[in-house]
């Protein structure tokens, strides 16, 4: 994240809504994909929220109604990612962003339209609530389809919000959860048709913004205290994503995701679940 309304930023944090008020909206073309850049000018805004006061709610969206976060960049030099410093939690710095979202003294709002997979569901995992697009948005796990381990363990996100039997079926199934299904099975708060998720989210945010932020941090602090996830779970994640990426059979089958589309706005990209099960096939 640069400077908002620079022309490379990949989210721009402008406008402010509002006192207290801020939306963030992804913008990495060609189908917002994760990569170190994002990682930094996430960790940069996460850092803004930690030490300014104003912020009371910050919502994060999309300006591609087809993908809110697509995935990791797979093609990103992995070494290079691998040798990123650590963030101040002392984690990779991946793993250290969606640790101090989800700790950060504001609620985070995430309003997914379009495909969260991966990485990107990682991140909404990482958000304090989550909101999605009936007709548009779609969640999903798809590393194992392809091989790997998913790399910031949102198996202890999922295992919270959604019991292990359910936990298992997103991460082992790697399939696709439209945005109706990914309520029905508390992977997101609430679906909701497309044209009003907008207003609802923004009414919430606006909501939540009027209030005293002492109260909201004090309150989500406790909520935190007995649901989120220790720091220590999160390390032998990342270690294991690293080792299932470097073996033979998973780089095979990146291989052949990336000659059938993957990473561009393709039918790949679209249907991912069916996809990495064909590929299985």
């Amino acid at each position: 994240m640069n400077s908002a309304g620079g022309q490379d930023d990949q989210t721009d944090r402008n406008p402010r809504r509002g006192p207290g008020y801020l939306r963030a909206s992804f913008e990495n073309p060609p189908i917002n994909l994760i990569d170190p850049e994002t990682i930094d000018e996430l960790s940069a805004l996460i850092s803004s929220l930690e030490s300014g006061p104003e912020v009371k709610v910050i919502v994060f969206d999309s300006r591609d109604p087809d993908f809110f976060l697509a995935h990791w960049d797979v093609l990103t030099d992995k070494e290079r990612t691998a040798a990123m410093p650590k963030g101040p939690t002392g984690m990779h710095p991946w793993l250290d962003v969606l640790a101090r979202l989800s700790r950060a003294p504001v609620v985070s709002i995430a309003s997914i339209r379009g495909r969260a997979r991966g990485a990107g569901s990682e991140f909404a995992l990482a958000c304090d609530l989550r909101f999605a697009s009936a007709e548009k948005a779609v969640l999903g796990q798809f590393e194992v389809g392809a091989g790997a381990v998913p790399g910031a363990n949102p198996m202890a996100r999922l295992g919270g919000l959604i019991g292990r039997g359910r936990t298992l079926e997103v991460v082992l199934g790697a399939d696709d959860f439209p945005g109706q299904l990914a309520e029905r099975y508390g992977y997101v708060n609430r679906a909701l048709p497309d044209a009003q998720l907008d207003s609802f989210v923004d009414r919430l945010a606006r909501r939540i913004a009027g209030f005293e932020k002492e109260a909201l941090v004090a309150t989500k602090r406790l909520v935190d205290e007995v649901t989120l996830p220790a720091d220590d779970v999160f390390p032998p994640a990342i270690d294991a994503f690293f080792k299932s990426t470097a073996r033979p059979q998973t780089r095979a089958r990146i291989q052949k995701l990336l000659e059938n589309g993957l990473q561009s706005r393709s039918e790949t990209e679209l249907n991912l679940g069916e996809q990495v099960a064909q590929l299985a096939g």
